[in-house]
Parts: structure tokens; C-alpha cells; sequence
């Protein structure tokens, strides 16, 4: 659906992840091993990663104002088996966390740099998520990414336009639908 532009960083992971239901059409790439493949998932690590996505799809709602679409297991609950191991400068940031934790975020001293999860690390899917909603967060983005209005699309799409007010992936399609049926309705 989305004609937009993919999101900035990390968050393009999300919006990968989240956008791998249609909703229309009920095609799950999860189902497939390309699909799978593409979030470095087995077989065995599909359900977690739907319950994943569709935490991810809520709060992408959320960001939108708009309600869950069905009840899910709340994010925080899902990313607490995904710890952080915080760099400064290249240095142990003193976060408490393990070295051997799947996600490391690197930021400099004086916070002048965005923080960036480390290239090196090939952590799961759920640290990977915690890592690009931990940079996103830190650098202002994480509440424009967002799930479209539409109730049979719920497509996320990052929103960049001026006042953050967007409410559609698409204008030309969700927008266009939308702005038809309340015209009717009149």
C-alpha cells in the first residue's frame, strides 16, 4: 500500500517487520523462508516474531491515535529478554548490562552523535527491534513512525510531513477511500 518513503535507520526494520502482513489480502510473508530469511528467523521463531510485529503494528496505531486493532502482548513486556549493552565512545557506558548482550548501542559522550546500534552485532530479531526503538527514541523519530487509519490496511509508513499529523500510508489509496466515504456519508 505505502507510497511513501521507507523510514529513517532502524525504524526501517520496524516498518519491514510490521508491513509483513497485509491486511487486505491476508498474504504473511513470515510464511514463507524468503520472508523469514529477510529478519534472519527459522521456522521455530515465526510465532514470536508475529506476536512481535503486531505489538509493533499497536504502537505504530498508538502513535497515530488510533485504538489496537485486537489485543496484543504490550511491547515492553516483549523486548524485556532483549537487553542493551550501552557504549560511550567506544567505552563500557556503565548501563549494567552484560557484554555478551545481542544489541549494543553506541552513543558519544556529549550525545553531539546520533546513538547507533553497533554493525558488528547480529543479535535476535527482538534485540534488533530494541536497539532501533532505543536509537529512534534518542534521536526524536520513533513517534512518527505510525500504522495506517484504514482498518483493513494498518500498514505503518514513517511521517514526515511538517506537523506530524499524517493518517494514511497512502493519500492516493487509503487517504483517497477515506476522504470518499465521509463525502458519501454527507
Amino acid at each position: 500500500m505505502n507510497d511513501r518513503a521507507p523510514a529513517p535507520g532502524g525504524l526501517a526494520l520496524i516498518q519491514s517487520l510490521v508491513n509483513t502482513l497485509d491486511l487486505e489480502s491476508g498474504a504473511d510473508r513470515l510464511d514463507t523462508a524468503e520472508g523469514r530469511a529477510a529478519f534472519g528467523l527459522v521456522a521455530g521463531g515465526t510465532e514470536a516474531a508475529r506476536e512481535l510485529r503486531e505489538s509493533l503494528r499497536a504502537v505504530c496505531l498508538a502513535h497515530a491515535d488510533h485504538p489496537p486493532h485486537r489485543p496484543v502482548t504490550p511491547l515492553g513486556e516483549l523486548l524485556a529478554g532483549a537487553p542493551l549493552y550501552l557504549t560511550v565512545d567506544g567505552r563500557d557506558g556503565g548501563a549494567g548490562f552484560a557484554p555478551a548482550a545481542p544489541a549494543v548501542l553506541s552513543v558519544s559522550a556529549d550525545l553531539s552523535a546520533p546513538a547507533t546500534p553497533s554493525p558488528a552485532v547480529n543479535g535476535s530479531l527482538t534485540s534488533r527491534v530494541a536497539a532501533a526503538i532505543a536509537e529512534s527514541l534518542v534521536d526524536g523519530t520513533w513517534a512518527r513512525l505510525k500504522a495506517c487509519e484504514a482498518s483493513t490496511c494498518h500498514w505503518a509508513y514513517y511521517d514526515r510531513s511538517p506537523a506530524g499529523r499524517g493518517r494514511w500510508c497512502s493519500m492516493s489509496v487509503c487517504g483517497a477511500r477515506a476522504k470518499m466515504r465521509r463525502y458519501r456519508a454527507k
